[in-house]
């Protein structure tokens, strides 16, 4: 996103990450947590017969498999309120919303379908780029 070239607030669409990997919620944990390793990822959206129904972290796979082992299921740790928005909605309200109720991702959809995932991840890495288009030659790794 050329950062630079902003005169309004952008939507999610234009900050999320596109296609993401998903997991079945019948898939077994050890399925979910090899798919994060892989693309090392934090969350995966969850889906059922290719429906979205929530997401899953690698915080949930961990916490699942200590109290129940490996032999868990997607749908034993998964999110199923998860925060869903539509891909036209405005950034700035997706990141209130994340910030407030501190949820570290949201699924996005075009008509129901899910296009993409806007991370805490995410958001960093946007907000470190519009500070070095805002500040160029400033910050960086000096120490205060």
């Amino acid at each position: 996103m050329d950062l630079s070239r902003l005169d309004h607030v952008p939507t999610v669409k234009l900050a999320m990450t596109t296609f993401p990997h998903a997991v079945d919620i019948d898939e077994p944990l050890a399925r979910a947590r090899e798919m994060m390793r892989q693309h090392a990822i934090h969350q995966l959206p969850v889906t059922e017969r290719g429906a979205l129904v929530g997401v899953i972290s690698d915080r949930d796979v961990a916490r699942v498999a200590r109290e129940r082992s490996q032999a868990g299921r997607v749908r034993d740790a998964c999110v199923l309120d998860a925060y869903v928005v539509d891909h036209g909605e405005p950034l700035d309200r997706v990141l209130l919303r994340m910030a407030r109720d501190h949820i570290g991702a949201a699924l996005v959809v075009r008509r129901g379908k899910l296009v993409g995932i806007f991370t805490v991840t995410d958001a960093c890495r946007l907000f470190a780029e519009w500070l070095h288009v805002r500040f160029p030659g400033g910050g960086g790794d000096e120490a205060a």
